[in-house]
């Protein structure tokens, strides 16, 4: 949007890239990183001071177009603030409502202007409940293409990492409450495999986790932690041990053969268990139409399962292969469009 018009101003909740783009920040999305039901109820006294300081952004600024990004629980509330102050509502980035069942699609009718979503289906199922929609892309797809990656002798002297074991990834999720839930039980299924795969371990942290948190975690310090490298560890890891969420459509796209695990605390998953209303929960066998992958949610997130589907992967190079083609098939569904600059024109245009 800035290369279209440099004088178009952006305000609200944002993280470093939206600050370094020019956004005045009245938050940070650090502030609003809640997981699960329980948390956000105790968070619910800042969550409303948030939506009323950026109210008084939009009444002094007369904003008249706002974009709502992700996050249904918080930006479904307010866009029905922002709609009696007569303010244009875009949606980027749908709830996946098709996921939690059709409750909030009369909320969305009510108060969304345009949908732009990022799944191929999403477009139809939006369509045929009477929303305006567009599909403009995964942004995905055009991050990876536009990746410069090292060559992996580089790669692997940079970490001093084996250069004659593979690599066997866990990327435990970017939120402390994944990481303290799933990490303890991931570890010592892969201490368990690399024994016996001769491989090497390596942890993937998010930006915002401390690489010490993991060894804090294991008795085993038999690993290397590696930080704001996702793609590299993706492209020459063996075998990957994926949080659920968008690292395993990021991990498909790189074509890497994974296992995704999910736990949280039990409250929360009782409620998502009652509330979900697909078979799969990870985004790339949602997107595949079919269980690519294997998934492990909540008690079979542990060390005798994740070895099982470790062995089941490495002793098997026909499953590997025959898992890396449907991961390509998953890439031709998400398209080759170019997500950022169709989804800014749209904006655009509700802009002026």
């Amino acid at each position: 949007m800035k290369e279209k018009d440099s004088e178009v101003s952006f305000y609200g909740i944002g993280g470093d890239k939206m600050k370094s783009a020019g956004m005045h920040l009245s938050f940070h999305t650090n502030q609003m990183a809640f997981l699960g039901f329980v948390e956000v109820i105790k968070h619910l006294p800042f969550i409303r001071k948030v939506q009323r300081e950026l109210l008084q952004v939009v009444e002094r600024l007369k904003i008249k177009t706002a974009v709502l990004i992700d996050y249904p629980g918080f930006n479904l509330n307010f866009a029905a603030k922002l709609k009696k102050l007569g303010v244009k509502i875009i949606y980027y980035i749908s709830p996946q409502i098709w996921a939690w069942g059709e409750g909030r699609i009369k909320k969305i009718k009510k108060l969304v202007d345009k949908m732009l979503v990022i799944l191929p289906f999403e477009e139809e199922f939006y369509k045929k409940n009477g929303i305006e929609a567009e599909f403009v892309g995964h942004p995905l797809i055009e991050q990876i293409e536009e990746y410069k990656f090292p060559g992996k002798d580089e790669f692997f002297e940079k970490y001093h990492l084996e250069k004659r074991k593979k690599i066997l990834l866990i990327l435990p999720g970017s939120r402390l409450q994944e990481v303290e839930k799933i990490f303890p039980e991931v570890i010592k299924a892969a201490e368990v495999i690399c024994n016996e795969f001769d491989m090497q371990i390596v942890v993937g942290a998010a930006p915002g986790i401390n690489a010490d948190l993991f060894y804090e975690l294991s008795a085993s310090k038999n690993f290397k932690v590696i930080k704001d490298e996702t793609y590299e560890l993706m492209k020459f890891a063996e075998l990957g041990i994926v949080k659920s969420g968008t690292s395993t459509l990021e991990a498909a796209l790189m074509g890497l053969p994974f296992i995704i695990v999910y736990k949280t605390s039990f409250l929360t998953y009782l409620i998502g268990r009652n509330l979900i209303s697909l078979k799969n929960i990870g985004l790339v066998n949602i997107v595949a139409g079919e269980t690519v992958v294997p998934e492990l949610i909540q008690d079979e997130v542990n060390p005798r399962k994740i070895v099982e589907m470790g062995r089941d992967y490495l002793l098997n190079q026909e499953k590997i292969k025959s898992v890396k083609q449907k991961l390509e098939v998953i890439k031709g569904k998400l398209g080759s469009k170019k997500a950022s600059m169709n989804a800014a024109s749209i904006i655009y245009s509700f802009v002026k």
